[in-house]
């Protein structure tokens, strides 16, 4: 093996893939920089994660070549980045590569001063030209000769990036009540009929879509609201996108139909997933989302489960070198596997044809293997049951996917937050249980009471967090409290959420991406766009208003409008591109409600079972307990009680307690009564 480089010290797995690479790479730090400065070359930054498959397509192309990595290291300072380790970085030069090409994604290339100013942007650059796409080994010396000879052009364009990056002007009005109407019709226009889902492809689950139009149908009564999650969550699960034998989702469809993914599994994408089939099946009482729901759970618990108690992040599409062998089948190796009835059971079941049901995405050629898809609803019997628990063990001797084992904290929030509604919605304990695992492993390794790390891998924690992993852990013990009624665990949600606060909060409104003493970037980000996982300023949002009501801290709601009136200029203009904003402005303006419960706990059991069966995503909920009373203002009027008795209140009006929960339900879904 080859001497490796300045990566093998490095803890991220997308880092270490590259540490035996021919090209010097650096980590992004002060030496790689000090360097190029010293050498007066530019730096080639390279941004990826660890299961792209067109990040391993390029560095087997290119930075594995000897002949690319030779005019690499002659031309340039090379940094390598994971951009799940450094989010801050991955954001601000993915804006570049917008302003610069139109769009991003990954690998991105981004080429730069030694003052971290950039000049040049691509994303997959082949080895060589063809087809109109420059390829590295004449890209090189291209930049090479503009940086000796041209540099004042090169210097020019990177200053009117950095200028240009800038944030902008906020807003400063109040965002009106229509902008649901305006979102519904806006989504509704891009939502696909005939699929479900939103756009065409490449199409994205986008789950936090599915969790505001679940709001808007019980905000509004809206049919048609219902009937596009209804309809999205129905053709995922049956599509090529759901792992049929294994469970859990892959990233995306790069068609229309759900049918060929990209077959990286991510951990955010099955917590979000989670959390819009848990709350499908709470809308509509449908067992079969709740069986999806307890699928990917099955997944994330067997195959993401750390054994003390984090969850990793993904699992990769490629195994030995080719993207989706591990999944994939010929119909010869399943004859092979199972009987005669089996076999005819699966192959009508799951569309497998004997010359293969899809074509390479890359080749657009015909593999031969097939993906398991279902046209209508699974009938699932014995002997489906029994080939797929075959085809499953059979896969299980294949060589596994690269599993990416670091633990992330906002990634984590996320799952925390989704086992915690599932555990609560279905009333399974061991969901819960792991919720708490997980939280315990996040605060005991990643938090030390002021400060909360990004990334733990070898027993190691390290990155100041960002925005997204204080907001989105928030949000998991928020529903963690929810599911338990400990109260350490809302105390540590407001603790963090005071962090927030503290540490990113914009005086003019909003949150920053990276905190106050954070490393200086091009520049310091606001992100409210909600994209592959909503943004950390949206779930932000979402937070301070619960944690109002939770509280009784009334300060928390203003900071929240201050917030929403920062960003109204961008919710008024595309308010279907912050789907999870409007999450939390549909609590904002309700109706919202607490329910206080007290009595015994024993005999209050039956009515928590009872409200978590609900669908209320604008309530929240204490058990009543001394210790709450004496720091939630609102709660210290309350007396307890040996006999349950539950107190309602909505829209800031309060009804007389009452002992039934029928007649509690009946205040909670009533739209107007009268109040005390």
């Amino acid at each position: 093996m080859s001497i490796p480089n300045r990566l093998i010290d490095e803890k991220s797995p997308y880092l270490l893939q590259h540490a035996y690479n021919p090209v010097d790479w650096y980590p992004w730090g002060e030496e790689a920089f000090n360097r190029a400065n010293e050498e007066d070359k530019p730096i080639f930054l390279s941004i990826g994660y660890s299961t792209c498959h067109w990040c391993h397509v390029m560095e087997h192309e290119s930075f594995m070549n000897p002949q690319v990595a030779e005019l690499m290291n002659d031309a340039f300072i090379n940094i390598k980045v994971d951009r799940e380790e450094r989010p801050d970085i991955d954001g601000v030069y993915m804006a570049v590569s917008q302003m610069l090409t139109g769009g991003g994604g990954w690998p991105l290339t981004i080429i730069m001063t030694p003052e971290k100013k950039p000049f040049y942007a691509a994303t997959y650059i082949p080895r060589e030209t063809s087809y109109g796409r420059i390829g590295m080994l004449d890209l090189v010396p291209q930049i090479k000769n503009y940086w000796v000879n041209q540099r004042e052009r090169l210097e020019s364009i990177s200053e009117n990036v950095v200028l240009n990056l800038g944030q902008g002007r906020g807003g400063d009005e109040d965002v009106p009540e229509k902008v649901f109407d305006t979102a519904f019709m806006l989504l509704d226009d891009l939502y696909d009929d005939k699929h479900g889902g939103f756009g065409t492809a490449p199409k994205f689950p986008t789950p936090h879509n599915l969790l505001y139009l679940l709001r808007y149908w019980k905000r509004t009564g809206t049919p048609k609201a219902l009937a596009m999650v209804e309809k999205t969550l129905k053709e995922m699960k049956q599509g090529g996108i759901y792992d049929h034998i294994g469970y859990g989702f892959h990233r995306y469809s790069t068609d229309q139909e759900w049918l060929v993914p990209h077959f990286e599994k991510m951990l955010y994408d099955q917590a979000m997933l989670l959390m819009a089939y848990t709350e499908a099946y709470l809308a509509t009482k449908k067992q079969e989302y709740r069986k999806t729901a307890e699928e990917i759970i099955a997944y994330v618990l067997r195959d993401l489960t750390s054994p003390d108690g984090g969850f990793y992040s993904a699992e990769d599409a490629d195994s030995e070198g080719e993207e989706g062998k591990f999944y994939v089948w010929s119909t010869t190796e399943l004859e092979t596997i199972l009987s005669g009835e089996e076999y005819n059971a699966i192959i009508e079941q799951y569309n497998l044809r004997p010359k293969g049901n899809y074509l390479d995405e890359a080749s657009r050629r015909k593999t031969g293997k097939n993906i398991l898809y279902l046209t209508e609803e699974a009938m699932e019997n014995e002997i489906l049951v029994q080939a797929k628990n075959k085809i499953f063990e059979a896969r299980e001797t294949r060589i596994r996917p690269l599993l990416d084992d670091k633990i992330l904290a906002d990634w984590n929030g996320l799952m925390i937050a989704a086992l915690s509604k599932a555990g609560n919605a279905f009333g399974v304990k061991e969901y819960i249980e792991e919720a708490v695992r997980a939280a315990e492993f996040i605060l005991g390794k990643m938090w030390d009471e002021s400060t909360l790390l990004h990334r733990f891998r070898e027993d190691e924690a390290g990155i100041t967090g960002f925005l997204n992993d204080y907001a989105f852990l928030t949000w998991g013990l928020i529903e963690l409290y929810h599911a338990t009624h400990e109260e350490r665990y809302l105390e540590t949600a407001i603790r963090l959420n005071q962090s927030i606060l503290d540490k990113f909060s914009d005086p003019r409104g909003g949150f920053y991406f990276t905190a106050e003493d954070a490393e200086t970037l091009l520049t310091r980000r606001k992100e409210i766009y909600d994209g592959a996982i909503p943004s950390g300023n949206s779930v932000a949002f979402y937070n301070l208003q619960r944690l109002s009501r939770l509280s009784g801290e009334t300060e928390y709601e203003a900071k929240a409008r201050k917030s929403s009136n920062y960003f109204s200029s961008s919710l008024l203009g595309q308010p279907h591109a912050y789907s999870m904003f409007l999450v939390g402005l549909d609590f904002a303006f309700g109706p919202s409600t607490e329910i206080v419960l007290t009595g015994k706990p024993v005999e209050l059991s039956k009515i928590t079972r009872r409200l978590s069966e609900e669908y209320l995503p604008n309530a929240i909920t204490h058990v009543w307990s001394q210790e709450l009373a004496d720091k939630i203002p609102y709660l210290a009027e309350i007396k307890p009680t040996d006999t349950p008795l539950i107190y309602v209140c909505k829209g800031f009006v309060c009804s007389l307690p009452t002992d039934s929960i029928e007649k509690a339900l009946e205040i909670i879904y009533e739209k107007s009564r009268e109040t005390t």
